[in-house]
């Protein structure tokens, strides 16, 4: 862990970043509306391109609280929970109310009967009662800001539960006011320890317990600033509290345990204004496998989303998603704390060749860029280390050195470097008095460099002086227990920056208005239709697709003539509304080369298609395009995020191999070409065996016009399927051989 309050981070954020060595972010101060410039933004398909952020400054620091259901008779459940809430009142210094329809006191303090007969207009009102909504009305009446609802048996509980949370939250947004929960906890009430500096780690939960591993990093040091347990989410969610947190000047990092997400759209929006400030998210979203996605919901009773969906749409806006809780706090504490990286090199320095040949193989298979040490460089560290040992990277010193002077001169050696930017020390078990001196040294040449110390402590007992003070007594040095774990972080750490160093929002050049391939497009649309080929075609003829030459035609005789004006040799295909799969009905024919061929064809495929009763609309003659690589492109519907594109290895490859990538519209270019790095095909792109480039270029077209239909048909288009795009040649283009489309 990055360690507690020594080192020389002030008091003062502005300070305090300054003296990292970085600019600091301009503090924006948190509105219940979006700015003018933002105010009314939507997209072509009529959906916000701003988040909200909403005010949530008098939630965390009311000034007054009421105590709904509040008690101090011994033995009941909301006993504990009133004395807890005035202690929590007396730290933030908020005045507290209890509200309780028998009680004339609760602690020696004035009961109030009920909500309309309290002294004053309350910020907060905590309900301590079996059913909130009867509460609501109230409270709205009283223009009361916020309310907390511990109850549960909302949607975790099934559809009985889900129509009780929909009125809930149909009550709220009647009233005025906003509801954390219901199904929450008092999270939000924890005590932050206040004598702990440097940016603060947010915390996000919708499971109250799966947050106590990063709240209890106070425990080492690292600072808590917030904790928000969303619970059911009936009204303030997850994204809320991102945008908020991402405001805010003392978070450094923002920290998720998500089990599912209320809006795609919201969660995008937040994620994007945490990229724009620079703010890391890092989240555990459970849900990767269907056991994980069916418990997740039964608990919280939201939709979990296609993981691969929700995987992609994280990593596209920059959110860190991890697996373990363990990994969360690690990789949330050293986001938090460390400079923005020099370099992206990473050099291993060990007292052991082992260790720092199994570290090594270990963060280079992770990604990890660990440069060769110029012959200049590691003739210098010869100076100290022995010749017959490896300084390359990893630098093994062989255990000796770091017992004196020479162990400070190696480490400051290799942090002078320009290629390094993160150096990474693994002590697999302590080994006194050279462990005690290694530590110290990292510690103290981490307060003189601007570059990012890591060390692994691997000793399973954790009780040794050297971990307990040294290392978690420097508010620079980050400290891990597992390679793992550091690697993770080190990664996380790294990619962060690289991202929010090119980021530009999406939604800044998101289409406003519709284009003239719309209104075509429109008039091709058939509601709760699937189109047959040749419609399907004439949709992305409208968006400026490339499809091949072809004719649809109804009889012999005309196919004839078709193949003579669209060119042997040609593929005949019969066309129809009903057709999905046409090859495995023997629908397709492909090499035709004279007019025999071509009468015989259109006789077979209209046979086929009387025997299997497949109504045709007629059989296409296409121009026959075979040298190039096949791709899919196309959109699909998800639960979440409403519209998403999808590329991948095209024909056959696309069912054998599942090797696509997803993005949630809107998206650049860069992201585009993202895609495609992230194929395990993507070879095939760049030429193999012989084969020539593909016209890439022209592919990213394809996948921008194709969101473009996305973002503008998405109401009425459910799928679409460009399958195969044939990505002829560099500068031949790309050509739609077929294509599937079905309406809503």
């Amino acid at each position: 862990m990055l360690g507690s309050t020594h080192g020389t981070l002030t008091t003062d954020f502005r300070a305090r970043v300054e003296a990292c060595g970085e600019t600091p972010r301009t503090a924006v101060h948190s509105t219940t509306a979006p700015s003018a410039r933002e105010a009314g933004a939507l997209d072509v398909s009529g959906r916000p391109l701003h988040s909200d952020v909403p005010d949530l400054d008098r939630f965390f620091r009311p000034e007054s609280v009421a105590v709904v259901g509040a008690s101090d008779a011994e033995g009941r459940p909301n006993t504990g929970i009133t004395r807890r809430l005035i202690a929590w009142a007396e730290r933030v210094g908020a005045r507290i109310h209890p509200v309780h329809p028998t009680r004339p006191t609760v602690f020696g303090m004035p009961c109030h009967a009920s909500v309309a007969d309290l002294p004053e207009q309350v910020d907060l009102a905590v309900l301590l009662v079996g059913d909130p909504l009867p509460v609501i009305e109230e409270l709205a009446e009283a223009k009361v800001k916020f309310a907390v609802a511990f109850a549960s048996g909302f949607a975790e509980t099934g559809d009985a539960g889900a129509a009780a949370q929909a009125r809930l939250a149909a009550a709220v947004r009647r009233s005025g006011l906003r509801l954390l929960g219901p199904n929450t906890n008092l999270n939000a009430f924890e005590q932050f320890r206040d004598d702990l500096e440097g940016p603060a780690i947010a915390l996000i939960t919708q499971s109250g317990h799966q947050g106590r591993p990063v709240y209890t990093l106070q425990e080492l040091g690292i600072r808590l600033s917030h904790w928000a347990p969303t619970g059911n989410e009936a009204d303030l969610e997850t994204a809320d509290f991102i945008s908020y947190f991402a405001e805010q000047p003392e978070v450094g990092a923002i920290a998720c345990y998500v089990e599912g997400l209320k809006d795609g759209r919201s969660f995008l929006l937040a994620a994007d204004r945490a990229a724009r400030n620079g703010i890391p998210v890092v989240a555990v979203k459970v849900g990767r496998t269907e056991t994980g996605a069916r418990t997740a919901a039964s608990h919280t009773g939201k939709l979990t989303g296609a993981d691969t969906v929700v995987d992609a749409a994280m990593r596209q806006f920059g959110v860190i998603r991890v697996d373990g809780l363990d990994e969360l706090q690690d990789t949330a504490a050293l986001l938090a704390r460390a400079r923005s990286p020099r370099a992206e090199g990473v050099v291993v320095y060990s007292i052991s060749g082992g260790t720092g040949a199994h570290f090594s193989d270990l963060a280079t298979e992770a990604g990890l860029t660990l440069p060769t040490l110029s012959p200049a460089k590691q003739d210098e560290l010869h100076q100290w280390i022995p010749p017959y040992l490896n300084v390359a990277n990893p630098v093994d010193n062989g255990g000796h050195p770091v017992g004196d002077w020479r162990g400070r001169k190696i480490i400051d050696a290799i942090l002078a470097d320009p290629s390094v930017g993160v150096l990474i020390c693994p002590i697999t078990g302590p080994f006194p008095p050279m462990s005690d001196k290694l530590a110290q040294d990292l510690v103290d040449a981490a307060e003189q460099t601007d570059k990012l110390i890591c060390v692994v402590w691997g000793s399973p007992v954790g009780t040794e002086e050297a971990y307990r003070t040294t290392l978690l007594g420097s508010s620079r040095v980050a400290t891990f227990r597992t390679f793992g774990n550091c690697i993770t972080a080190v990664r996380a750490y790294l990619g962060h920056h690289r991202f929010t160093a090119a980021y530009r929002s999406p939604f800044e050049d998101a289409p406003r208005t519709p284009s003239p391939s719309y209104r075509k497009a429109q008039a091709l649309m058939r509601p709760g239709q699937q189109l047959s080929e040749h419609a399907a075609k004439q949709l992305l003829r409208a968006y400026g697709i490339r499809v091949p030459r072809e004719q649809l035609v109804t009889s012999a005789a005309a196919a004839v003539r078709a193949a003579g004006l669209v060119g042997y040799p040609v593929v005949m295909k019969g066309s129809g509304p009903q057709l999905g799969h046409k090859t495995e009905l023997g629908l397709v024919k492909i090499g035709l080369t004279s007019a025999s061929q071509i009468r015989d064809a259109y006789r077979e495929l209209t046979d086929i298609a009387r025997y299997e009763s497949v109504p045709l609309d007629g059989i296409l003659v296409c121009q026959m395009v075979e040298r190039g690589v096949e791709m899919v492109v196309g959109v699909t519907q998800d639960d979440l995020f409403g519209p998403t594109v999808t590329v991948g290895l095209g024909g056959v490859l696309v069912e054998v191999l599942h090797d696509a990538a997803v993005r949630v519209p809107p998206f650049g270019e860069d992201q585009a070409r993202a895609m495609l790095a992230e194929l395990r095909g993507h070879a095939l792109l760049e030429g193999v065996r012989g084969a020539p480039p593909a016209d890439v270029d022209a592919l990213v077209e394809v996948i921008l016009r194709v969101q473009r239909m996305a973002l503008e048909l998405g109401d009425s288009l459910s799928e679409l399927d460009i399958n195969p795009l044939m990505v002829l040649p560099r500068g031949q283009g790309a050509v739609a051989l077929d294509a599937l489309a079905i309406c809503r």
